[in-house]
């Protein structure tokens, strides 16, 4: 019997060589925004029709995720015909047992699930899309998808309408770029395992979430022809500061991500550019002035 040896003399094991992740051009026929709701059919109605009335190359969905509203708002969402309404109530009693506070990541990932396109648009109710918005945003993911880049999301400049005069849009710690509004990529999404829902209450999940997208691989860009303008409501200033939610999502997220902090603190990136057609004034203004006649009766 003749013995066969396939043993060989060990070699030397190559070089891992760098993992340069395949980029597969992302479908920019539909797309989806996404935005959660409470009690702000006010805002939510101007929020939505900017949404119509972007003219893109693309099936537009929208999905709204709402907390419970008792506005008048549910009513009018489900008579929306265009709209993908989800009702997940987030406060009061039921059955003689209080509800469980849900936090906005966990809000916000029933509404990311939900939507049926590998591009989502986040914004908030309190938001309005500037024309010409959405194209922008797909046409900066192909220029960008095109030159080989994995792409996990695009930041949307915004102001904060009245109190900012310029668009901004915001890098977190160590200077990175995250999206406040704008487009998240579903893959990048799932990736990272979508946004933290136990550890922040409301504050820091979005900016946590873009951190771990770069840590994967995946990078962040602006959008610079892309606008948004963001109602801050009469007192909400004040309440940021004096909210103890904020400080303890902020405690944490300083710990988790302190090598970053410790590199570079938060800052903006700014942008020359007007809205010709004074959109925020025109739309915001009544309901601003609205709600100053309300606190002064």
């Amino acid at each position: 019997m003749r013995l066969t040896w396939p043993f060989r003399a060990a070699q030397a094991a190559p070089s891992p060589k760098p993992h340069r992740p395949t980029v597969r051009p992302t479908d920019r026929t539909r797309l989806s925004v996404v935005l959660g709701s409470l009690d702000r059919l006010h805002l939510l109605q101007p929020a939505i029709e900017s949404v119509r009335a972007q003219k893109v190359a693309a099936e537009v969905e929208i999905v709204v995720i709402d907390g419970g509203s008792s506005d008048g708002s549910l009513p009018w969402l489900t008579a929306q015909k265009d709209i993908i309404t989800i009702v997940q109530h987030n406060r009061g009693e039921w059955q003689g047992a209080a509800l469980p506070k849900r936090s906005w990541g966990f809000f916000m990932n029933l509404a990311f699930r939900a939507a049926n396109s590998e591009i989502i648009c986040m914004i908030s109710d309190d938001c309005l899309l500037l024309p010409g918005t959405l194209q922008a945003g797909l046409d900066r993911l192909a220029e960008l998808e095109g030159q080989g880049e994995r792409v996990g999301g695009l930041a949307f400049p915004f102001r904060n309408w009245p109190d900012d005069q310029r668009f901004f849009v915001g890098k977190t710690l160590g200077g990175r770029m995250m999206v406040n509004h704008g487009f998240l990529l579903r893959p990048a999404l799932e990736d990272v395992g979508w946004i933290e829902v136990e550890a922040y209450r409301f504050y820091k999940a979005d900016s946590d979430l873009c951190l771990k997208m770069w840590d994967r691989g995946w990078t962040i860009r602006d959008v610079p022809d892309a606008h948004v303008e963001h109602y801050v409501d009469p007192g909400e200033a004040l309440r940021m500061q004096n909210n103890a939610t904020m400080a303890e999502d902020r405690e944490v997220y300083g710990r988790r991500w302190k090598e970053l902090a410790q590199q570079e603190l938060p800052s903006r990136q700014e942008y020359d550019w007007q809205d010709p057609a004074g959109t925020a004034d025109r739309v915001f203004g009544p309901i601003r002035q609205r709600a100053d006649q309300a606190a002064g009766s």
